[in-house]
């Protein structure tokens, strides 16, 4: 009896199917950091950078192309500066609707509280999310679709979508700013249940974290949590193009802040398996067209709050040369040679360090306004000194040198180093803080030196705070950085410059 060549024929005819299948490309555009910067500003020594108009012209146009997705990373408040922040608060949520797919919590949605948190939430269409942020119960309060985080299908491929708050947000946001309740759990640990989760029974084709958590704690994440295909920057305030952290199967990628880069990320997917990822930083600068409609609206509002708060706007001082910030996590800066040295003056002290978390933007040259100077230095720190020995100026110095590429890298004044592959040689410690044109000696360990830093780095900073509780005769001083750093800007006009002294890599 001759054989059937039927079921051999659907085989082929089903396999030559399956292979001309089209891959599936599901696009990721990802921001953070926003902080309220609706209005184009000075950043990394040009004008005209950013704007919300700019970004969202971007999403729009990039949202036409099926399987894109739009991700915000969170910190989109900021208590104090811009002075848009405090007028208009969460204005831009709603703008955002219909155009946003997943927005993590970051520490400065807290910012104005409890309720006005509840009035932002309840004006988007789209899911905000945290893990670990939970309720007196211990169960996550943050649960669209009853869950405490989001799976978007595209043409058939499964994505899961994670948020944690970090290690610092239970000493960054106050208790009474949080529901009542509320609680922060540890992330590491949420992390892994939630990839477990993800990838064991919801059955997603990938996993993609969106914030909100220091980079290092990105990686050690990404180490401890295997099953996360890629990591949205978020928090650090850092700029990378897309990498593989080392020892991980997991991609990385950080837009910097307040919408100057937009992340984009390409999964790529073949009958429903990821087969590669790429991906790119994308500038929101003056060749990025903008949306008209909404440009005219934060025109007009940015007119109506000059005209309210006429003071913000007020020229504070003038500076001479750019006072620019790049490469504040990584090494000296313009902005920060002439701060901490302001600060250190006053202070009256050897050494002077502030975590390059204090400084967010740089200064160009010519009037500085209120608002440019809040912008560029926005956070409030009162001045802390203590007495160390040489050698706990040394061991400070080497977790400083430690952190670089990191948020807690010390901008710095008073001493001078070389930093090769991490081992500090060729420290000077400035002779007289009362005459800096003495110069510097090398530091003597077991001499005695006066130290200063921010209330932040004393107390808050991991590692910092450790080591300053050893330090002798510590005083919290009544100096406020702003009002120092805002009188040196009146007493004017300021100039810095590089000098070496934070040299080597």
């Amino acid at each position: 009896m001759k054989k059937s060549l039927l079921p051999s024929l659907l085989f082929l005819a089903q396999t030559a199917c399956q292979t001309t299948q089209p891959d599936v490309v599901v696009t990721l555009l990802g921001t953070s950091d926003y902080h309220s910067h609706a209005v184009p500003f000075y950043s990394e020594g040009k004008h005209d950078q950013a704007g919300i108009a700019r970004a969202m012209a971007y999403f729009k146009k990039a949202r036409q192309t099926p399987g894109t997705l739009v991700i915000s990373g969170g910190d989109t408040l900021n208590l104090g500066t811009p002075t848009w922040s405090d007028e208009y608060r969460c204005i831009e949520w709603a703008w955002l609707n219909g155009v946003v797919d997943i927005m993590a919590v970051g520490n400065h949605e807290f910012d104005y509280g409890p309720e006005e948190f509840q009035r932002c939430a309840a004006s988007v269409d789209y899911p905000l999310i945290s893990s670990n942020l939970v309720g007196a119960d211990g169960q996550p309060l943050l649960r669209p679709d009853g869950k405490p985080y989001v799976i978007r299908e595209v043409q058939g491929v499964r994505v899961g979508f994670f948020a944690l708050g970090g290690s610092d947000f239970p000493r960054l946001i106050r208790s009474h700013l949080l529901p009542e309740g509320a609680s922060w759990k540890e992330p590491i640990a949420e992390a892994q249940a939630t990839v477990r989760q993800l990838r064991e029974v919801e059955k997603v084709d990938a996993v993609v974290f969106i914030g909100h958590q220091f980079r290092e704690e990105d990686e050690a994440m990404a180490r401890a949590a295997p099953g996360i295909d890629l990591i949205l920057g978020s928090h650090s305030h850092f700029k990378s193009e897309l990498v593989k952290i080392p020892g991980t199967e997991t991609y990385f990628i950080s837009p910097y802040q307040y919408l100057t880069y937009i992340s984009q990320v390409r999964l790529r997917f073949r009958q429903g398996k990821q087969v590669e990822v790429t991906g790119e930083l994308v500038k929101m600068d003056e060749n990025q067209p903008k949306d008209e409609q909404l440009e005219a609206q934060v025109r007009q509002l940015q007119d109506q709050l000059v005209a309210k708060r006429p003071e913000r706007f007020q020229v504070l001082g003038r500076a001479l040369v750019e006072l620019g910030d790049e490469g504040l996590s990584q090494h000296e800066t313009v902005l920060g040679n002439w701060a901490t040295e302001v600060l250190r003056k006053a202070a009256g002290t050897h050494a002077y360090f502030s975590t390059a978390s204090s400084f967010r933007a740089g200064i160009p040259p010519g009037d500085i306004t209120v608002e440019t100077f809040y912008t560029a230095i926005p956070y409030k720190n009162t001045v802390v000194t203590a007495d160390v020995t040489g050698e706990q100026l040394l061991a400070w110095l080497r977790l400083s040198v430690s952190k670089r590429g990191s948020d807690i890298f010390s901008q710095q004044t008073g001493v001078r180093y070389r930093a090769v592959e991490g081992d500090l040689t060729q420290v000077q410690v400035l002779v007289d803080p009362a005459r800096p044109e003495v110069g510097y000696a090398p530091l003597v360990p077991g001499a005695s030196y006066r130290l200063a830093t921010t209330n932040y780095q004393a107390f808050v900073a991991a590692g910092y705070k450790e080591l300053f509780a050893s330090f002798a005769n510590p005083v919290t001083t009544t100096l406020d950085a702003h009002t120092v750093l805002s009188e040196a800007l009146r007493a004017g006009p300021v100039t810095a410059e590089l000098d070496g002294r934070s040299g080597g890599n």
